[in-house]
């Protein structure tokens, strides 16, 4: 009798056949004495459409809303429904007495597993394969501690409600914003208070009104000093206020008062997560958190040097501490072997700091594996995050980072001027990697300080008056976007909530990266270098979506309760019939909303059918031409000019609307409309 392994991707069972010595080849398959290994397409088996319950539902209409099916269908893909057949085929052969789970070790992977076994109808034994990497002596190991299937039920119930509540909540809400304002809309759970966090940052960024501040910087000579009042804040609103404290410090010395001087410690930063990665790879290199996600995830899978991407903890466990040497002999060629010497040269002293068994649930965080490094067969994108890896893994062994922080208090005339220096005593993790100090607006500038004494007396060489403006908050990058998805409670009003969400945020780290593309997909928002910037679309959107599916507050509760589901300790039934009325509300929510909505991706080619101009979307199969009209239907593929004339437009819209928001801030011209296009206009013209 065999064993049947199903892994969920064909990379990853090629290299688990060939360690489980699996080297006949079969259509979808690879077999050896004790083992069948095959493998998924991703998702081999999804939720059913609405049509499948009922045809008259391929029609969208509001009538018809909402859709709540009384038991959740399953379907195979078409698509890859040819290797749903080789599985399929495989589980109901004589001689394959039990299967073995070898889909990624976590909520989704579980959820491929389990949907392929039910729509098969498998009622023989499984068992798990949880691995965090995927290296020949991994592999091995975890073949020989495989762990009962049933153990992960818990999880794939909590899979299996997260599946289910998306398709209720977004189908239902995406076909009730579609059919009343015939357009092209669609929501979710997660990407809808995304967006929604996004467009209020724009939101705030469009109102900011700034304001003119002062500051005053002293000369001392061999240092300077900022001026701040008694309450620690050194800007001044009121000009004639910084001028008459300007005057009255004039002519005066200044006192040394206070001369403070600390020896300070900077732990190592910790581990890597996903999502603090993806963070990182945005700010050093400009990855797309997708495109981290995938260069990762090859790292993983086919060069098998960094353990599993899809983590959410940034510690590891205690079992992992007697795999630190080889993993550091592993990776210890140039640039990174000078660094791991001094480890190696004595043992390797762990804290809390690094391995805390009761913060890593399913995975630990993202480190090197003992596979030996080759640098050299490493394309740039890989070498670039490899190292950002890598220079984490050595700098959490390290020694702290300690200076001596000095603090200087120089009084003029009542008033106080502070000086900051720091002066490195030991360089500590900070020779591995070095780390940009984050700095508030209002933090004192650094700089080399020299012995003082207190009750010296020092010559005020130059007082400067300083003059700057308050700054709009910044746009939203992918790096900081993900930060607020990781920790959206600062939107979160109520304290349990923000509590709670804290464990899960919106979205988890395996699915952000897919959530900012599908925003992007579908027009919502546009990458403008760095900056994420909503479009008319996506504001629209917000405008209109039911209340409670765009604030953080809905996904905080699903993710707390779908927390505890996972654990074996919240109700499912409670939670679906929950989701069931949330879609009723959210549905009747739409119906009842009175807003507008226009299209802004209209283009200049009419419809053959009615004669209505087209609108530009995306699809699966690349920019359509679509009509807007939803009871014409009328579709066709959008040609190069259609797609260049449309950006032109674009353009053209967004350079004009610059020039009237130029000459409308500038109060010499007249305040009308009129005045402001006819001057915008003219220079337009003349340039």
């Amino acid at each position: 009798m065999k064993s049947l392994v199903l892994a969920e991707k064909p990379s990853v069972a090629r290299e688990i056949a060939r360690v489980l010595n699996c080297n006949i080849k079969g259509k979808g398959y690879l077999e050896g004495n004790k083992y069948v290994v095959t493998w998924a397409l991703g998702h081999l088996v999804t939720l059913a459409e609405p049509e499948d319950y009922d045809k008259k539902l391929k029609v969208w209409n509001m009538d018809d809303l909402p859709m709540l099916p009384e038991k959740m269908k399953l379907k195979v893909i078409k698509e890859t429904s040819h290797q749903f057949s080789v599985v399929r085929h495989l589980m109901i052969r004589n001689d394959i007495c039990e299967l073995i789970i070898a889909t990624d070790a976590g909520r989704e992977g579980e959820l491929v597993a389990r949907w392929i076994m039910i729509l098969s109808g498998w009622k023989k034994p499984f068992k798990r394969l949880w691995i965090s990497s995927q290296t020949d002596k991994a592999i091995k190991e975890g073949f020989a501690n495989l762990k009962p299937g049933r153990s992960y039920d818990d999880l794939f119930h909590a899979a299996l409600c997260r599946a289910e509540a998306d398709w209720l909540i977004g189908l239902n809400v995406t076909r009730a914003l579609t059919c009343k304002f015939n357009a092209q809309l669609s929501a979710g759970r997660v990407q809808t208070p995304t967006l929604s966090i996004i467009i209020k940052r724009e939101s705030e960024i469009k109102n900011f009104k700034p304001a003119d501040f002062f500051t005053i910087q002293a000369d001392f000579g061999d240092y300077f000093g900022e001026w701040r009042n008694k309450s620690g804040n050194g800007r001044i609103f009121e000009r004639n206020k910084a001028e008459e404290l300007i005057q009255n410090l004039k002519g005066h010395d200044g006192i040394v008062r206070e001369v403070h001087t600390e020896l300070k410690s900077e732990l190592p930063p910790l581990a890597y997560d996903l999502t603090e990665l993806q963070r990182d790879a945005n700010r050093r290199y400009g990855f797309s958190a997708q495109k981290t996600l995938s260069v990762l995830q090859g790292l993983y899978e086919i060069r098998k040097i960094v353990t599993y991407p899809r983590t959410d903890s940034r510690y590891i466990s205690s079992d992992i501490v007697p795999t630190l040497p080889s993993r550091l002999k592993a990776m210890d060629v140039a640039p990174y072997a000078a660094l791991i010497k001094p480890i190696l040269s004595k043992p390797i002293k762990t804290t809390k700091r690094f391995v805390d068994n009761s913060k890593v649930s399913d995975h630990h965080a993202i480190i090197p594996t003992e596979q030996p490094l080759d640098l050299s067969s490493l394309n740039s994108d890989e070498k670039n995050l490899y190292d950002l890896i890598a220079r984490r893994f050595i700098s959490v062994l390290y020694p702290p980072y300690k200076y001596k922080q000095t603090l200087i208090t120089t009084e003029i005339n009542g008033q106080n001027f502070y000086s900051s220096g720091k002066t490195p005593e030991d360089q500590g993790w900070r020779k591995v990697e070095y780390r940009t100090p984050v700095k508030d607006e209002g933090d004192l500038l650094e700089q080399k300080l020299s012995i003082q004494k207190i009750g010296n007396t020092k010559v005020v060489k130059n007082i400067k008056l300083n003059k700057s403006k308050t700054k709009p908050p910044a746009r939203y990058t992918e790096a900081t976007l993900l930060t607020a998805m990781e920790s959206p409670g600062k939107f979160i009003e109520d304290e349990e909530l923000r509590e709670s969400i804290k464990a899960g945020g919106l979205g988890t780290p395996a699915t952000r990266a897919e959530i900012i593309e599908k925003l992007i997909y579908a027009n919502y928002i546009e990458r403008h270098g760095k900056e994420l910037v909503p479009t008319s679309k996506g504001i629209q959107l917000i405008n209109i979506v039911p209340e409670n599916l765009k604030m953080p507050e809905l996904t905080a509760e699903w993710e707390l309760k779908l927390s505890e589901i996972a654990k074996g300790r919240g109700d499912r039934w409670i939670f679906m019939d929950g989701i069931r009325k949330n879609a009723v509300e959210l549905v009747q929510a739409v119906q009842a909303d009175t807003s507008v909505y226009k299209a802004d991706n209209i283009t200049k080619t009419k419809c053959p059918q009615c004669g209505k101009y087209m609108l530009l979307i995306n699809t699966r199969h690349g920019k359509m031409l679509s009509c807007p009209d939803r009871s014409c239907g009328y579709r066709q593929e959008a040609n190069a000019d259609d797609t260049n004339i449309f950006k032109k437009s674009k353009g053209e819209s967004f350079r004009n609307k610059k020039l009237i928001q130029k000459f409308s801030d500038n109060k010499s011209i007249g305040n009308s409309l009129g005045d402001v296009l006819k001057a915008a206009l003219s220079e337009k013209k003349n340039a």
